[in-house]
């Protein structure tokens, strides 16, 4: 499966996100869902994110695997007394290989008859698109919830049918088998392996501090993302997560749950679903403090500054200036260290001015920065009242 990288830049090239001041004005997000990644990118860009495309593992479907043809004429001969549906891109794909192989209608008879478990409201939902009713749902959409709930019924001598989710049955299989069921597994898809270098490279560019948040759908994407970087990659992204630079936003706690296993922050919204997660993401930026000055409100984001909800047409070393201008919140910030910032490591005393003039054009107000003779520059803030 490809998808095109909707925006920004991984060459260097400024992020320039669309006029109008939406909350996610300059935030660069990266995504690493390769399922549903352009439906979740647009919902992001719609409020205004630069959005990267980056999958930690790709879906691998077993559709035309005839070892999933085998199992599913298994519980036609084997009819189990419990089908656990794990999710609901898994049990679509299963109804859809059974009727490629002209055993869709056996199949669903043999399902209407089993007590059908759901992990959750989107396996509810599929099962309830095949015509068939869900006789439990996991509020917490977890297999450990599943379990206990079986186990504590009872399962001993009972026929049991587990469909797969990509990174396996959590153990279902294994608690049903040691409890007394005779438990046949339905594996309809799995997880692969996304392209290493896409993965590493943006990696690399969030410990460097180029993109403001990083968007988890699964725990093996989070662990595959995690096993891409490299020791001090971890160490400068927790800095940054935990210095509150760096948002790593997932779907829920058990997406979530890798990423504070190693040692870092992640962001939960309350309903585990992709929209609360774009909204989680919006409530997070919009209680995020902006700088007052002369020109407005100032956001400086990793790769763009917004002034007043309005992103500023400002290259890398722009953006770096003015975040360090306002990192210095109206204090002066010696020529030197601006300098620094330049590219080429230029030596010109001349290049701090040019590049100052440049961010105060971009700025729309010349006043905004003010040159302090002898010293350097420094941001005008706005006067409290």
């Amino acid at each position: 499966m490809t998808e095109e990288v909707v925006a920004g830049d991984p060459a260097g090239r400024p992020a320039v996100p669309p006029p109008g001041g939406p909350v996610l004005a300059g935030v660069t997000v990266a995504v690493t869902a390769d399922r549903r990644f352009k439906e979740l990118a647009a919902a992001l860009e719609r409020r205004g994110a630069v959005v990267e495309h980056a999958p930690a593992l790709e879906v691998v479907p077993h559709l035309d695997d005839l070892s999933l043809v085998d199992r599913t004429r298994e519980v036609l001969a084997n009819p189990p007394d419990v089908v656990v549906a794990t999710t609901g891109i898994g049990f679509r794909g299963w109804v859809e290989a059974a009727d490629a192989a002209g055993l869709a209608e056996d199949l669903l008879d043999v399902l209407a008859d089993a007590r059908l478990i759901a992990r959750g409201p989107k396996a509810r939902g599929a099962i309830e698109a095949a015509g068939l009713t869900a006789d439990w749902v996991a509020t917490s959409e977890t297999a450990a919830e599943i379990e206990s709930f079986l186990l504590t019924e009872g399962v001993a001598g009972l026929r049991i049918a587990v469909q797969h989710h990509g990174s396996g049955a959590d153990g279902l299989d294994e608690a049903f088998a040691a409890a007394g069921a005779d438990v046949t597994s339905v594996v309809v898809y799995s997880w692969g392996p996304s392209d290493p270098d896409v993965l590493r490279d943006s990696v690399q560019r969030t410990a460097a501090g180029l993109v403001d948040a990083v968007v988890f759908t699964s725990a093996p994407g989070v662990l595959a993302w995690l096993e891409a970087a490299e020791v001090a990659d971890l160490r400068a992204i927790r800095r940054r997560n935990l210095g509150g630079r760096l948002v790593l936003a997932t779907v829920g706690p058990v997406t979530a749950a890798p990423l504070a296993a190693a040692g870092l922050a992640p962001l939960v919204p309350g309903r585990w679903r992709l929209g609360a997660l774009v909204r989680e993401l919006v409530t997070h930026y919009a209680d995020q403090p902006v700088l007052a000055t002369v020109a407005g409100d100032l956001a400086v984001r990793a790769r763009a500054a917004v002034l007043d909800g309005r992103p500023l047409p400002l290259g890398p070393a722009g953006v770096a200036i003015l975040a360090e201008l306002a990192a210095a919140r109206g204090a002066v910030v010696p020529r030197e260290r601006l300098q620094a910032l330049l590219p080429g490591g230029s030596t010109d005393p001349h290049a701090v001015e040019t590049a100052i003039g440049r961010v105060r054009e971009a700025c729309g107000a010349k006043d905004l920065v003010r040159t302090v003779v002898k010293r350097g520059y420094a941001l005008a803030l706005a006067e409290v009242p």
